[in-house]
């Protein structure tokens, strides 16, 4: 087990490379009164959002041995940590929440706009799913789940570790929340739906942990509930009662995860399930 000391195993060292890469990037950017998403600026939102991926596979390259280092892509490729019960909770839990949550507020599923746009050209839809998962959950798991929580779980029980972690991530995303044509622009900074969004991600990493834990420390399982996250929200149309129902939602239910499997692992299995 790691000690308290700031090392270069220190979760502090990768929470000040992560966010201090991205927000290199990102800061700059923010001052650029263009949309962010168009050339050549997007080049910028990529290039910072890598973050948390580059601190994630340096320290590990500099903290681990050869054998871990297979260990660390072992745990990014290999489908079969993945326990096949677990796939539908990690790809349709969370979508399927959505959905049923819509239903009984509103009576009927509305669809984001952008996304019906996209329906009216279908062969458009596997490359943005494609787009959707490499930009964005594969690098940053590569770091949240893939290094980080590891190290503070070796320090604090599961669900300390998910709460911090996902306080960490949370931040990691303001300043998006200053560049013109982001998701999070348009919620706007300080709002009811920053706040929302900040709180959430909190709340969720709880259900990170959780998957992760249960599926061998595979990123790959993080990574895909981290895309199923992401899609509900581009296909969906969301709306400030939905959101405000949704978080209470999730507090309930990360409330029976905990008293199920235990706050100190979230885990059934987790001598099996832990990295050392």
């Amino acid at each position: 087990m790691d000690d308290h000391r700031i090392t270069s195993q220190s979760p502090l060292i990768f929470f000040i490379i992560a966010l201090g890469f991205s927000w290199l990037f990102w800061i700059p950017a923010a001052f650029i009164d263009e949309n962010i998403l168009k050339p050549p600026w997007v080049i910028l939102l990529y290039i910072g959002g890598l973050g948390p991926a580059l601190s994630g596979i340096c320290l590990t390259f500099l903290n681990k041995d050869k054998e871990s280092r297979r260990e660390y892509w072992r745990r990014v490729y290999d489908v079969k940590r993945i326990s096949p019960r677990w796939y539908p909770v990690i790809l349709f839990g969370y979508p399927l929440l959505s959905v049923l949550l819509m239903l009984v507020l509103n009576g009927h599923i509305k669809l984001n706009d952008s996304f019906s746009e996209l329906l009216l050209q279908p062969f458009r839809i596997i490359p943005f799913v494609l787009y959707l998962f490499i930009f964005g959950p594969l690098p940053e798991e590569l770091g949240w789940r893939g290094y980080a929580l590891d190290k503070l779980q070796n320090r604090m029980n599961a669900v300390a570790a998910s709460l911090l972690l996902g306080a960490v991530w949370a931040t990691w995303h303001i300043p998006l929340f200053f560049m013109k044509g982001t998701y999070q622009n348009e919620m706007g900074f300080g709002s009811a739906a920053f706040w929302r969004f900040m709180v959430s991600a909190v709340i969720i990493s709880i259900f990170f942990t959780w998957i992760y834990n249960n599926n061998r420390s595979s990123i790959l399982s993080a990574a895909l509930f981290h895309f199923s996250v992401n899609l509900t929200g581009n296909v969906l149309g969301e709306s400030s009662k939905l959101e405000l129902i949704r978080i209470p939602l999730l507090i309930v239910i990360a409330f029976i995860l905990v008293a199920i499997y235990g706050s100190k692992e979230l885990s059934k299995k987790p001598d099996k399930n832990m990295l050392p």
